[in-house]
Order: C-alpha cells, then sequence, then structure tokens
C-alpha cells in the first residue's frame, strides 16, 4: 500500500509541479498540455477544457488516499483559480464524467470532512455552485428534436450560437448519451434544480425506446435528431459500455425500479449474445447471431465488475482471467486484441478499467490471487510506464515505446482501485461502502435515494416488458449464497482459463471424446454443418486401425472427433507509400503508409493513383465537408480521431475527393518505431467505399503538411511500396573501377593488355585542368557537401547532387567517380 503512496506522489506531484494549471501533464516533456498550445489532436483535445482537468479530476482520490492536507489545499486552488466561461469546444460525454461528476465528488468529500468539524469549516459549498454552473454549459447540448444530446459544447456560447465553432454534428454514440443520469440526477438533487435530472432521463428513455426489441440490444452511433441508428454492431466496450453501467448504477443510487428492470433485460441479451466466456464479442443489433468483428478493446474489461454487482461471478472471474492472461502475454491490455489474444492496436492509455474489475472481484470473493493480480498492474506501471515526470501511456505495448500523456483517469481511477484494493477499512477515512463510484470512480452517496427524494416530474414511467428473472435480479449479491462452503469457487473458475493464451505451457493434444451424431435417411446434414465450423468428422475404423468401426442400427455411426484449434496467421500488412512527385521533390521525398481493408486496392492499380492533396475542413472529416469545391477532384487530407475511418472515407468520397491520406493524432508516432496496421471498416458494410486510402503515422503526415505550407500545390501518388517512381527491384548494385591513362591518340603503348576499352578524346586545342583549378573546384565540392549535411530534415527532399557543384563557367562532363 506504501508504494501504492508513492506512485500516487509521484504522479500527482509532477502534475501540480510540472502542470497546474494546465488541464493535463505531458510526463516526456515535464510540462502541461494546455490546448491551443500543442498540435491538434483531434477528439482527445475535447476532454481539455483549461479547466484544470487533472486537479478536479483527482480531488475525492485525495481523500481516499487519506490526503486531507492535500484535498484542502486542492479545494482551495480549484475554487481560486478554476474558470469555466472558457470559449472553447468540449466533449459533453468527457466534461460530465470528470469536470462535473470531479466537482460533485469534491464537494460530497468536502461537506462530509466539514460536518466532522477538524477540517474545511471555511467551506461554503463553492464546488457544488461551480458544479451547477457547469450543469447550466452542458445543457445546451440537449437541444434536439429526440432528446439526445449533442456531441460536444461550447463552454461560453452553447451549441446552435454562430460562435460556438459546433452544432453541426448529426450523431452521437450510445454511451455518450446514456453516461449523463448519475452526474446529472445528483446535481439536480444536491441543488435542488430538477432540469438536469430530467434531461438526462429522457435521453435513455430515448435509448431504451430505440433498442432493437427481438434482441434487446442497442448499436454503438445513434443520430441525435431522428434517433436512428447510424452504427448497428453491439458489445460491451467502446461506444455502449457506461450505458449499461448507468442503469444498474442509476437503481443503486437513485432506488428507481425501472432502471433495474432496463439493465436485466439489457443484461440477458448481452448474456444470451455477446458473452462467449470468456470472450466478449460484438454482434450485428439486428442479426445478434453474426460476430462483426474478431477482436475486443480494452475498455470492455470493466465488465466484469459490473457483473460483480449483478452477482453473475462465474462469467466475470472467466473474462476476468482471460484478461489477465492478455496482460501476462502483452505487459498491459492493447487497446484493442483479437480473439486470438494479438495485438490489434497496440496503444495502452494506462487505463483503469482492469484494475476496477480486479477491486470488484477481490471484494466478492476475498480470493488472495486477485492481490496478486493488483500487484503485478502495479509492478508493470513502475517498470513499463514510469518515467521521471510521471507515468506516460505506452504507444505501442509491442515496442514498448511511450506517447507524451498522462490522462486525468489515471490519477481519478487507477489509484483509487489499487489503494482500496491493498487497504483495511481502517485505512480509508470513509465508508466506502456508503457510496457508489461513478464511470470515473466519483463518489457520489448512495443516501441520495431517501434523503433527497426526486424531483417533481423526474419518475421514469416502467412499461412492463416480461423477463426471465434468477437469483439476483431483484437483490444484491451475498457471498453466503455466492460461496456456501467452497472458499475455492473462483479457483476452479479460473483453472480451466489458466493458459488460455498459451502462455506458460507446451501444448499437449486434448484426449479423443466419442460423441455420437443422428445421421438423417436423406442426408448428412449434421456432419456438413459440423464441417461447416472447421470440425472433421472421421470413422473411427479409418483412423485407428483394428478398431471397429461398424455402423450402428438407426443411422448412427460412432465417430471420432478430431477437432484442431489453430491460431490464424497474422495477416501481412503491405506496406505502401504516398510520393511526392511534384517539383522541388520530384519523386525524392518518399513517406511509409499504411493501407486499408477497404476502398480500392492499390495493388491492382499498375501505376498506382496520383493527384493534389487539399486538407479537409473539418479536418477530421467526420461531418459535412465545408471545402468541397477545393477538395473536388484531389487527394484530401484528413486528421485520424472523433470517428471511424469509414464515416470520414464516405464524407470525403461525397464531397468529390478522389482519394484520402489519413493522418495519426498520436504525437510522435512514426513508421519506425510502430508496426503498420490496416485500416478497418465500421462494422458494416464497405463495398459503397470506392476512394484508395492511406494512412500515414504523425512524423510523416508532419513532412506532407509542411510540404503543402510551403509549396502549397503538391502533387502525390499512392501506391504499394514496391512500386513507387524510380524504386530500383535490383537489391545488389554493382560497382565498376575505371582507369584512365592519358596519351595521343592511338598511341596506347605496344603490349599495353587489350579487351573492352572507353577512350575519352581531348581535341588537340583543348587543354587539361590546371592543378589550381582543380583545387579550387574540389573546395566548391567539400562546400557543397558541408552545407548538404547541415541541412534540416525538410531540406533533405532537394537531394545534393554532383551537378550542383558545378560552376557556371565550368566545362566539365559528368561527375565520373564511382
Amino acid at each position: 500500500m506504501d508504494q501504492i503512496i508513492e506512485m500516487f506522489d509521484h504522479a500527482y506531484g509532477s502534475y501540480m509541479k510540472y502542470a497546474y494549471p494546465a488541464d493535463e501533464l505531458m510526463p516526456l516533456s515535464c510540462r502541461g498540455r494546455i490546448r491551443g498550445q500543442e498540435p491538434n489532436r483531434g477528439d482527445i483535445d475535447d476532454s481539455l477544457g483549461k479547466f484544470s482537468l487533472t486537479l478536479i479530476d483527482t480531488l475525492d482520490t485525495l481523500v481516499v488516499l487519506n490526503k486531507l492536507d492535500e484535498f484542502e489545499d486542492g479545494v482551495r486552488r480549484a475554487v481560486r483559480d478554476v474558470r469555466l466561461d472558457n470559449d472553447v469546444v468540449v466533449s459533453v460525454f468527457e466534461t460530465n464524467i470528470r469536470v462535473l461528476g470531479g466537482l460533485l465528488g469534491a464537494h460530497v468529500m468536502a461537506d462530509l470532512l466539514r460536518q466532522r468539524g477538524d477540517r474545511m469549516q471555511w467551506y461554503r459549498d463553492e464546488l457544488l455552485h461551480m458544479a451547477k454552473d457547469l450543469g447550466h454549459r452542458l445543457l445546451p447540448a440537449f437541444n434536439t428534436t429526440s432528446g439526445l444530446p449533442y456531441p460536444k459544447v461550447n463552454l461560453r456560447y452553447g451549441v446552435l450560437n454562430p460562435l460556438s465553432r459546433t452544432g453541426t454534428e448529426s450523431d452521437t454514440c450510445t454511451a455518450c448519451a446514456g453516461t449523463m443520469i448519475l452526474e446529472f440526477a445528483a446535481l439536480s438533487r444536491l441543488s435542488g434544480d430538477s432540469i438536469f435530472e430530467e434531461h438526462a432521463r429522457k435521453a435513455l428513455d430515448v435509448l431504451w425506446e430505440r433498442r432493437q426489441r427481438g434482441s434487446d440490444l442497442v448499436g454503438t452511433v445513434i443520430n441525435i435528431h431522428n434517433g436512428e441508428w447510424i452504427r448497428r454492431d453491439s458489445g460491451v466496450g467502446a461506444g455502449i459500455d457506461s450505458y449499461y453501467e448507468y442503469l444498474m448504477k442509476a437503481y443503486i443510487l437513485l432506488g428507481d425500479n425501472v432502471f433495474l428492470e432496463r439493465f436485466n433485460i439489457h443484461y440477458s441479451a448481452i448474456m444470451k449474445y455477446i458473452s462467449q466466456p470468456p470472450l466478449l464479442l460484438n454482434v450485428h443489433m439486428h442479426n445478434p447471431t453474426v460476430s462483426v468483428r474478431s477482436w475486443m478493446d480494452s475498455l470492455l474489461a470493466f465488465f466484469p465488475g459490473l457483473q460483480v454487482l449483478r452477482g453473475d461471478l462465474k462469467p466475470a472471474i472467466e473474462t476476468h482471467e482471460m484478461l489477465y492472461q492478455v496482460t501476462k502475454q502483452h505487459k498491459f491490455l492493447p487497446e484493442a486484441f483479437t480473439t486470438e489474444f494479438r495485438v490489434h492496436w497496440g496503444q495502452h492509455l494506462l487505463r483503469p478499467e482492469f484494475a476496477e474489475s480486479t477491486y470488484y472481484l477481490y471484494k466478492a470473493t476475498g480470493d488472495p490471487y486477485y492481490l496478486r493480480v493488483g500487484q503485478s498492474i502495479v509492478d508493470k506501471l513502475n517498470a513499463y510506464a514510469r518515467v521521471p515526470c510521471g507515468f506516460a501511456a505506452v504507444q505501442d505495448v509491442r515496442t514498448g515505446t511511450h506517447e507524451d500523456r498522462m490522462d486525468s483517469f489515471f490519477l481519478a481511477e487507477m489509484f483509487k482501485y489499487l489503494y482500496l484494493l491493498f487497504s483495511e477499512k481502517s485505512q480509508v477515512p470513509i465508508d466506502i461502502d456508503d457510496y457508489i463510484f461513478t464511470t470515473e470512480a466519483h463518489l457520489l452517496p448512495v443516501s441520495l435515494s431517501t434523503t433527497q427524494l426526486p424531483c417533481q416530474g423526474n419518475n421514469t414511467e416502467a412499461v412492463p416488458v416480461a423477463q426471465q428473472e434468477d437469483l439476483f435480479t431483484h437483490s444484491c449479491p451475498s457471498t453466503e449464497t455466492l460461496f456456501p462452503n467452497n472458499p475455492s469457487f473462483a479457483k476452479t473458475i479460473r483453472d480451466s482459463y489458466k493458459y488460455l493464451t498459451g502462455v506458460g505451457r507446451a501444448f499437449h493434444p486434448l484426449p479423443i471424446r466419442e460423441i455420437e451424431l443422428p445421421l438423417h435417411d436423406n442426408g448428412m446434414e449434421p456432419v456438413e454443418f459440423l464441417k461447416s465450423m472447421g470440425i472433421s468428422l472421421t470413422p473411427l475404423n479409418e483412423i485407428i486401425a483394428g478398431e471397429s468401426g461398424s455402423q450402428k442400427e438407426h443411422g448412427v455411426y460412432r465417430v471420432k472427433l478430431v477437432a484442431e484449434v489453430s491460431q490464424t496467421p497474422e495477416e501481412e500488412v503491405v506496406p505502401h507509400v504516398v510520393q511526392l512527385i511534384s517539383p522541388p521533390f520530384l519523386g525524392r521525398t518518399v513517406l511509409t503508409a499504411g493501407p486499408a481493408k477497404f476502398g480500392m486496392d492499390l495493388s491492382k492499380q499498375e501505376h498506382g493513383v496520383k493527384g493534389s492533396i487539399v486538407k479537409a475542413l473539418p479536418y477530421t472529416a467526420c461531418g459535412p465537408i465545408d471545402n468541397t469545391v477545393e477538395l473536388k477532384g484531389h487527394i484530401a487530407l484528413a486528421l485520424r480521431g472523433d470517428c471511424m475511418f469509414a464515416v470520414k472515407a464516405r464524407q470525403l468520397q461525397e464531397a468529390g475527393a478522389i482519394g484520402a491520406i489519413f493522418i495519426d493524432h498520436r504525437e510522435g508516432s512514426n513508421s519506425e518505431e510502430t508496426p503498420l496496421f490496416q485500416m478497418v471498416g465500421d462494422g458494416d458494410s464497405t463495398e459503397d467505399i470506392t476512394l484508395p486510402l492511406v494512412f500515414l503515422f504523425s512524423r510523416e503526415g508532419a513532412v506532407l503538411t509542411a510540404a503543402l505550407e510551403e509549396h502549397h500545390n503538391v502533387d502525390v501518388l499512392l501506391l504499394p511500396k514496391e512500386r513507387q517512381l524510380g524504386h530500383d527491384k535490383t537489391e545488389n548494385t554493382v560497382g565498376v573501377n575505371i582507369k584512365l591513362r592519358l596519351s595521343e591518340e592511338g598511341g596506347l603503348d605496344e603490349g599495353a593488355p587489350r579487351g573492352p576499352t572507353l577512350e575519352f578524346v581531348l581535341e588537340k586545342d583543348q587543354v587539361l585542368l590546371k592543378e589550381e583549378e582543380e583545387e579550387e573546384l574540389r573546395r566548391e565540392e567539400k562546400s557543397q557537401q558541408q552545407s548538404c549535411r547541415k541541412a534540416t530534415e525538410n531540406e533533405r527532399t532537394k537531394l545534393c547532387s554532383a551537378d550542383s557543384s558545378q560552376t557556371p563557367n565550368s566545362n566539365r562532363g559528368p561527375d565520373t567517380n564511382p
């Protein structure tokens, strides 16, 4: 536990020393990240509102860790320094869970300490007043026909004001609209203003009404104006995760049965279609038996913790163990990983969801195994993420390279869960059982449901829906019920998945089992069905000599089931390039790019795709394109982030672009340190996308954008790397040494060797260069070479050739130096 305190001090102390009052710490640069003063990272920067984000997000963590002096100092700073009326566009979702939740959690802690009488006697609900101010600044986002909020809002000008620079968005994610109820209801209950809870309930009502009635699942992205689903893939990870979490926790916080009933119906659908222990897959909401992708994202790591709250421990233990095995293999949970546990997207942002589920499972089972899991998290953070000025995100778990970011949730969540995992109740200055964690781990008192009654008109009507009920449908889990005289319950479940990823075990073939399949008179349907699943069935007498393979009566064969589960070989990524072909580059600047799994197949285009590049407006290309006139007939540049690659491609294609180059928004990423990957679609069909698409990492993208800024008209060629212009397919070049001898024409010595010869003839009236002229030329060449070496990265695109060393009056021929 002391180790966790020391780690927290290192992280929080670095923020306060090097970054405050900035929103976040840049741990590699040892300075604060201030929006507008650093390169734009797309939607990631929508969390930053120039409101000292990390301080506000960390305040109630200080109380949990018993750092009450630092808490009081932090509250004073927040009250004195933080402004909420900034002219900046922020994410409604992130600002709600991090800032509004942080203010409310800190207010609850400050009020508690004030009531105890020994601290915070000066406090007069300033944080609650700030929370109410912020709540009113978020309310304009709910001004839609459906009641679903806009995804972004300007803190000063709202959404529809001409100065707001937002309001053009037409859709939002399910979690973005469905993760408001805890903070907004708590704000209404604490302030007495019902408007916040009303809007949050309305948004939840819309999502519930728009669920797919056949499957009881919801999609990932929804239109905020008409309620139509934009992305119909359904899972429990990114885009949906906290919607399910907030239904369950809204019942715990507010005591309103309608939220529990909705959660239970959704949960039954999740366990029927999405949960395939230990995996949690994404399916199509209208056809939930179809899996829409072969990878999982790290945000779903929260789900075992939610299952613990539900009382469904067996699948929680199974999924958590799978996640633990993935961390053993890759050190951290990659941002996305395949169903075969290989890296799909290698970034790790120090996310806390796995630690959160570990905490919940330990509290539910008391199994010390989960303390060992927690210790492994601590050890890996110190070994692979700790830097002199804090903790840095990992850009790619395969290479271990760092990223210059330490998100506020690392302090808000990770250290709360780790400290509570290892601490005794007496070491925490509050009774943690009196509070519910928000999705950002802020603490709201469960007493709100009884001490602060719902405001008038804030009762959601429950519509009866038939559902299957179980032991925990309407009751909290009990360890006595879950583990009657069986302390090894969790271990017996975990052992089945101990070597799931293949780490730590040699392969041993499974023993052969006998099964019986009914074979109908009119065909072999069961066998063909199993074959379609990749399972081969062979009569025993064809496998084991001497064994009877006799046919049984009634059309039943005794067969041997030989099923081999093998890892699909990783699909090779074919490197592509963006080659700058207009002057002054002339093909000499070549940028390594990644391909896409959809759109035009550049490998089938003999000469690639050529065009001039134009920046899309907006740069993320997630909404309607503003500069369609300039973009039409050109190759578009767009920034990664805010939406899926397929969404960007459709917007650019509709605007008339003939190709698209997407540039990574993560600072410093480059093709030398980060493996190339193929861009994937959005889960739906991408056959309508016909543009050629390539992806540049940040460093290569900076070369391209700098060229555009300097020269304004830049032509590029998009094609596979092996086909780039000037690419010499002969890998081994041959050097030739040539000896020159000067003599009169025809005056070679008698007996000189004869063979293939080159003769350079000087006319009689020409003279050889004098020694001093040769020396002068040598000095000029040396000067040119030195200037080449001093050239900047961008200037190196202009090759320093031998021709550049010639003087205007020189009559020298081509340079013949080998």
